[in-house]
């Protein structure tokens, strides 16, 4: 008997313009075992099934037809008897883990109440269960680590203890929505592994809502695609990634970037032929050789940031040596906590190095006070991963883009700033009548270029971008990439491009710039790096990258834990 099935589901939300039909005749299953991926856009219903399927649908939605977890009709069930499902014989995992748990509590206490919850377990015996399940989802030191806050610890390792929490009473049906999203590509790839494992020993049926093709590649046996509430595509994962039928499926995988690798045998080969990608082109590097005769944009050099001091100082910077060129991209990656987003923060001004000198526009960025120090970051633009956080929720799209001319435009006529407000709409190819509207009632891509414009409205000559698109689904971030690089193109400026999807970095930095615990580990041209990897951890890094290809992906996978065998024998 399937674990999870879905007949005919409908789910409609009620609102203050009508009723909006998010989800309309979804008929799917999952078996005990096996792993289906549930992809789309934004938007196209994929989180809303997820949520029928918990009986977790806000108040204002109404579910029709079917949707039976173990033998249980969850539509229309009495609250008393979902709280008896959730969390024993289904679970969920969130795509952030640091909203999931409670930052006030104890690792091991949170997860030793979910099992408290479910079963007649003494408070003793739930803690030294807690501290097995960190154990056996690969967390070092578990009785240590039981004891922390979630803050004390990494992005991989609150995802892990959320997953702990997930398995904590064997449930038969995990969902997992978007659970890698927020991770670099080598924690994720160890997620992966550890939901691989768990869904194998326990029979555990998984339902993954993801917009990362190369996760459905390495880890769903079946694919479903959704578009605007329906189902429209389904079948084996090698049917769908590798022949799809719908036009639909086949722009979305169109849209995906794709890891370039050096072909088989080669120097530097990091997998076997078959992925395909593009990579900067060398003209675009070369035609930034005339405007590197003159001083970089920004400039660090020799840079080290220490935090603390004793010995509890942590050095998050060693040393490390950085300069963005005017029309160049830079991209910045490494694993969490290897020091991209410090070194950023560096370049911005919010962190003072411990050492080493900050050139920003041919200023030294440490003896700049006042209004001069105001002056120079007033040519910075930032656009951070969230585009939800960074914008005010209570101002008006109009209000987020004009903040910085605020600021930094005190006696600019509010005629002049509706015209500059236009200008950076069109450029970033929003439509003016949005202006009035507020962020929360924009889709995801359209926040993050009313952050692009807001980004772009003093016609900064830095652009720093953190992981602009991680939160985009594939055919959005495009688009976006898409519209950053015109922009740059008409405007000349250098770029600071911060990102775990070395895909993405791939196709659009000329340079990259590969960091490890606060040293540069290597740099240069992308072709040439990403290509030709010269240090271990820049291939173990390629190597952690899923690609959209199942058949490929399967190789890669079995490359990669071969060497991590060889390298921990």
């Amino acid at each position: 008997m399937s674990i999870l099935t879905t007949t005919d589901l409908g789910v409609a939300f009620s609102t203050e313009s009508g009723t909006v039909d998010a989800v309309r005749g979804v008929s799917l299953h999952v078996e005990p075992g096996e792993t289906l991926a549930l992809v789309g856009e934004s938007g196209s219903g994929k989180s809303t099934v997820a949520l029928a399927a918990m009986g977790l649908l806000s108040g204002n939605a109404t579910a029709t037809g079917s949707a039976v977890v173990d033998g249980h009709e969850v539509v229309g069930a009495p609250e008393t008897a979902l709280r008896g499902l959730r969390g024993s014989t289904v679970s969920m995992v969130f795509q952030e883990p640091a909203t999931a748990l409670d930052p006030l509590t104890r690792v091991g206490a949170q997860i030793a109440e979910v099992i408290r919850n479910h079963g007649d377990v003494s408070a003793a015996d739930a803690s030294e269960q807690a501290v097995e399940l960190l154990a056996r989802v690969g967390i070092p030191s578990p009785s240590q680590r039981a004891r922390a806050f979630p803050f004390q610890l990494s992005g991989g390792q609150r995802q892990r203890v959320v997953i702990a929490m997930a398995i904590a009473n064997s449930p038969k049906l995990l969902i997992a929505d978007e659970p890698t999203t927020a991770l670099d590509v080598t924690v994720q790839a160890e997620i992966l592994e550890l939901l691989r494992r768990l869904a194998a020993d326990t029979g555990t049926g998984v339902l993954l809502v993801t917009h990362n093709m190369g996760v459905v590649a390495d880890f769903a046996d079946r694919v479903a695609v959704m578009l605007q509430g329906e189902i429209v595509e389904t079948g084996g994962v090698e049917d769908v990634l590798l022949r799809p039928q719908h036009d639909y499926t086949k722009r979305l995988l169109a849209a995906v970037p794709r890891l370039a690798v050096a072909p088989a045998g080669s120097v530097g080969s990091v997998a076997s032929a078959g992925s395909v990608g593009s990579v900067a082109s060398a003209a675009s590097v070369g035609g930034l050789d005339g405007r590197r005769d003159a001083a970089p944009v920004v400039d660090l050099r020799d840079v080290s940031v220490t935090f603390g001091r004793g010995a509890r100082a942590v050095h998050a910077l060693s040393g490390i040596d950085i300069a963005v060129h005017a029309g160049e991209t830079i991209g910045l990656v490494g694993e969490s906590g290897s020091g991209k987003s410090t070194a950023a923060r560096v370049a911005l001004g919010l962190i003072t190095p411990t050492s080493g000198s900050v050139h920003l526009f041919g200023s030294d960025l440490r003896r700049a006070k006042g209004r001069d120090r105001r002056a120079l970051r007033s040519g910075i633009g930032v656009v951070l991963q969230d585009p939800v956080a960074s914008l005010d929720a209570r101002m008006s799209v109009a209000e987020c883009i004009a903040e910085p001319l605020a600021v930094h435009r005190r006696g600019m006529s509010s005629a002049d700033r509706r015209r500059r407000i236009d200008e950076v709409l069109d450029a970033v190819r929003l439509p003016r009548t949005l202006a009035t509207r507020a962020p929360r009632e924009l889709s995801g891509g359209q926040r993050q270029r009313v952050s692009l414009a807001r980004a772009l409205v003093l016609s900064p000559r830095l652009l720093v971008a953190d992981e602009p698109t991680s939160a985009l689904d594939v055919s959005v971030q495009e688009t976006v990439l898409e519209v950053l690089r015109e922009l740059q193109d008409d405007l000349g400026f250098a770029c600071l491009f911060v990102s775990h999807d070395l895909a993405v970095v791939q196709q659009f930095a000329e340079r990259v710039v590969v960091m490890r615990q606060g040293v540069v580990e290597e740099q240069g041209a992308t072709g040439s790096t990403l290509l030709h990897p010269t240090t271990d951890y820049t291939r173990r890094l390629l190597a952690a990258v899923p690609v959209p290809d199942p058949i490929v992906q399967r190789q890669r996978r079995a490359e990669r834990l071969a060497t991590l065998a060889a390298v921990t024998a």
